[in-house]
């Protein structure tokens, strides 16, 4: 009996510590964690555009070939792109300027009386010109039109550099425009912006220019496509970012 009672208590008291220390677990882990904000806050939006010009090309060209056989097709279009590729090093484009891209090799169809006939196979190839001598957009376009490719389109862009250069600055000074907003907003409620609580850049964008050859220039043939590429100006491009703010207020 006094065995039985001795190993009850010991059992409580057992209990008993496990509670405690549980207890001091959540206590510790608890005190841990950052007590939440009870600041108010005020939230602003800013934005900012800079209109910049390109300062780079790309030409796309389209080599498309179409013959009985797959093979056929292939081989004529391996023929042309070749020619283009050797044209454009011989008005000085530099073979790192170059790439090839999309080749593709599919059956074309007769659909005609509602009966499905082959008609034979389309090889496609893109050539991707890029240049920053705006001065050579003319000169690339003579010398793919010349040896039978189309001219898909033509793009004006900014490089890397030039991207990474007016991306901070747009993102500068968005972020100036949503604190000046949160400013403004706290000194009409008689407040003062105290510590940043959180910050976003929700948005950094721009659209490269594109001149669509193929639908435009191309609607009056080879010859109206290297005129009107010689007459090519580059546009300017708009650089936008947007930064979203929050302040403590005090």
């Amino acid at each position: 009996m006094g065995i039985m009672k001795q190993t009850n208590t010991t059992a409580i008291i057992v209990a008993i510590v496990i509670v405690i220390g549980a207890l001091i677990g959540v206590w510790l882990l608890v005190s841990r964690i950052p007590a939440a904000t009870t600041a108010n806050t005020i939230s602003a939006t800013g934005n900012s555009q800079i209109t910049v010009m390109p300062d780079e090309a790309t030409v796309y060209l389209l080599v498309e070939t179409r013959a009985v056989s797959a093979d056929a097709a292939k081989n004529d279009n391996s023929r042309i792109s070749e020619a283009v590729n050797t044209a454009l090093l011989n008005v000085n484009i530099d073979r790192k300027d170059i790439q090839t891209q999309n080749f593709n090799i599919y059956p074309e169809y007769d659909w005609s009386n509602g009966n499905q006939t082959l008609k034979g196979y389309v090889a496609s190839n893109q050539i991707n010109v890029k240049t920053t001598d705006f001065n050579n957009v003319g000169k690339i376009v003579d010398a793919g039109v010349d040896k039978g490719a189309l001219v898909n389109s033509i793009n004006f862009d900014l490089s890397n550099a030039k991207t990474n250069e007016y991306k901070k600055s747009v993102l500068a000074n968005a972020s100036q425009d949503a604190k000046a907003k949160a400013e403004a907003i706290a000194a009409g409620l008689g407040k003062k912006l105290g510590n940043l609580v959180s910050v976003q850049a929700s948005d950094y964008n721009y659209m490269p220019y594109p001149i669509y050859a193929r639908s435009d220039m191309m609607a009056g043939g080879a010859a109206e496509a290297k005129v009107a590429a010689t007459n090519i100006q580059p546009h300017s491009l708009d650089v936008t970012a947007t930064v979203s703010v929050s302040y403590e207020i005090r």
